[in-house]
């Protein structure tokens, strides 16, 4: 019996995003650029949402950007991930 029906099991994408914000466009386009999906979670329309991820990040810009449960944070941020070599292993689902 083989366990073949998950070979690699990539963590779930999420981005608080607003409609007016170029760096989440830029960010949106970098993860598409890579073959990523993820979840867009609108905080100039949905209040709570915003409160929660100022309360989960303990910031107010956006985008935030999760990969998994691990707090990227912003484009700035992703990208100097990417070039220290960091952003890969994680969308791969390492830590």
């Amino acid at each position: 019996m083989s366990d073949t029906a998950s070979p690699t099991s990539t963590p779930p994408i999420v981005i608080y995003t607003t409609a007016i914000c170029p760096y989440c466009v830029a960010a949106k386009n970098f993860l598409k650029s890579k073959g990523q999906s993820w979840s867009e979670v609108r905080i100039d329309l949905d209040p709570a949402e915003r409160e929660k991820m100022v309360a989960r990040t303990k910031r107010t810009s956006v985008p935030q950007i999760f990969i998994g449960e691990t707090h990227v944070g912003g484009y700035d941020d992703m990208m100097a991930l990417h070039r220290a070599g960091g952003l890969e292993p994680l969308l791969g689902g390492g830590a």
